[in-house]
């Protein structure tokens, strides 16, 4: 394994956690890899008369101070922070110094480098980073890896309850996709991905959100390339992103677990199976509609969504074989889409994750857990042209 790594990580108010973080990166048994820092917050804050705003300047400042003096990694870092270099404008939050932190590695290595999207918060093990060289070594055609997660317990019940909910949450969602088959079956955190340059120049690079990038860059990834998903014969292939309240993003593991489980309830259902059932029936169609108009179970909705009476025939002229043009469907129909149907089927809990004791809802991700080993086991490379293998 001779490969080496560029990891991406974000820093915004992050002091408290870089010294963990740093100690995982110096633990890595392998150690070619650099890692690159984007150290960011809006410009406006460095006049700012909120307190918190002005918190934040001041620990981004101690965070490059502290980076600036830690030469026992390869570090670089990208300053959007001090003042003059902070964001303007729209350009802001996470997805940007995501965007910012792939632009540079991809600018300064070859396609062959392999980046590493990570957060501060996120903990891994010091078989990490050969795990992920292993994985690619072993899959030389994958183009991503939506790579495992699990998130610690904080000790805290209440937090624990909804984090634990929202993990079930996303644990039940791939499972079902996995069920039927569905190329966009991947769960995807900015803190647990990797992918080579290559592949993220052909995907055409990360569209800078204030929250969700991370889902888009992997669709994008789905759509142009292959996704690995679980990898079970890769050891170690893990990351533990922690449990906490974050209000910074409009979604994601940080404002789920800032919600009540009311909350979480409208937002993030646990979608009724037979949703996902109607779905695969879609999907199994799309053969048919190369030969003319069937309705399918998701016509009336994609109709409405995307504002159109007529959904198949443009594909038809631009795509002329059947091959060509169910792949076409199949990009048309992707992973937003899905989850926006799968919304106008609703959901129905599994259990009661405000009264049931914690070791029964702790049984229930581990059950869940244990679903999604099982099945990429056996599933565990995604993209348009096949459903897995």
């Amino acid at each position: 394994m001779t490969a080496h790594l560029s990891i991406a990580v974000p820093l915004m108010d992050e002091l408290d956690n870089l010294d963990n973080l740093l100690d995982c990166l110096r633990a890595q048994r392998y150690n070619n890899f650099t890692t690159y820092f984007c150290v960011n917050q809006p410009e406006s804050w460095h006049s700012s008369d909120d307190l918190w705003q002005r918190q934040v300047v001041e620990n981004n400042r101690l965070t490059i101070e502290r980076l600036s003096q830690t030469a026992d990694l390869d570090i670089v870092v990208i300053d959007r922070s001090s003042k003059g270099f902070g964001w303007t404008e729209k350009r802001k939050g996470v997805g940007w110094a995501r965007k910012v932190l792939m632009e540079r590695i991809s600018a300064e290595r070859g396609d062959d480098e392999i980046i590493v999207s990570l957060d501060a918060d996120t903990r891994f093990d010091a078989d990490y980073f050969a795990s992920v060289v292993g994985a690619f070594d072993s899959h030389p055609l994958i183009s991503a890896i939506a790579v495992p997660y699990y998130h610690p317990l904080t000790g805290d019940e209440i937090i624990d309850r909804r984090l634990l909910r929202y993990e079930c949450y996303m644990r039940h969602y791939m499972i079902n996709m996995l069920e039927i088959g569905s190329s966009y079956a991947f769960t995807a955190l900015g803190s647990a991905m990797a992918f080579t340059v290559a592949a993220y120049k052909k995907a055409g690079g990360i569209t800078p959100l204030q929250g969700g990038e991370d889902f888009y860059l992997m669709q994008k990834f789905v759509k142009t390339g292959t996704v690995m998903v679980g990898g079970e014969d890769v050891e170690h292939l893990m990351v533990r992103p922690q449990g906490r309240i974050s209000q910074r993003v409009p979604f994601g593991t940080g404002p789920a677990v800032a919600m009540t489980i009311t909350e979480q309830k409208q937002k993030y259902p646990f979608y009724k199976k037979e949703g996902f059932e109607l779905v695969k029936d879609t999907f199994e169609r799309f053969g048919e509609l190369y030969d003319g108009d069937v309705e399918t179970p998701m016509t009336a909705f994609l109709k409405e969504q995307l504002k159109t009476d007529d959904l198949w025939s443009p594909l038809r002229r631009n795509f002329k074989t059947k091959d060509l043009f169910v792949r076409a469907c199949k990009e048309k129909v992707d992973g937003l889409r899905i989850l926006q149907f799968l919304r106008t089927i609703g959901g129905e809990e599994p259990l009661d994750f405000e009264k049931e004791p914690m070791e029964r809802i702790e049984e229930l991700r581990e059950g869940l857990a244990a679903g999604c080993r099982q099945r990429t086991s056996s599933i565990s490379v995604l993209g348009l042209n096949e459903t897995g293998r």
